[in-house]
């Protein structure tokens, strides 16, 4: 494994895991916390698996300078949620599966469904909608 710089991060991801049936409430009060506090982009909610992800989420995007805020306020206000904390780098197979940090107990994800690598016009640029 190289040693990359952390200029190599572009922006970060969060995702929320809930259960619709049982913890839905919770992601909810999650997810209003951030959204009254920081500079988001707040994405769907998705109540079944898709993409990689192995349970229902959501997911948020944020810069890179938001991250010392937002990251220490999930790991205390997740609610008892799992939460996949990862950078973007360009590289979202080794992002999720290496490179990542996770809040509450760590969820499968699927491999297969993750690109080795992405051309840097395929990373959205974060657009905050909180």
């Amino acid at each position: 494994m190289s040693a990359a710089s952390k200029s190599a991060i572009v922006s970060w991801h969060a995702h929320v895991y809930f259960d619709p049936a049982t913890t839905r409430p919770q992601a909810e009060q999650v997810r209003a916390g951030i959204a009254a506090r920081f500079k988001v982009q707040l994405g769907r909610w998705h109540e079944v698996a898709i993409g990689p992800h192995s349970a229902a989420m959501y997911q948020v995007a944020f810069d890179v300078p938001v991250f010392a805020d937002l990251v220490p306020w999930l790991a205390l206000h997740r609610q008892g949620l799992s939460v996949l904390v990862h950078p973007n780098t360009l590289a979202p197979r080794a992002d999720h599966l290496m490179h990542a940090i996770w809040l509450g107990p760590a969820m499968p994800l699927r491999a297969d469904m993750l690109p080795a690598s992405i051309d840097a016009a395929e990373e959205a640029a974060i657009v905050p909608n909180t």
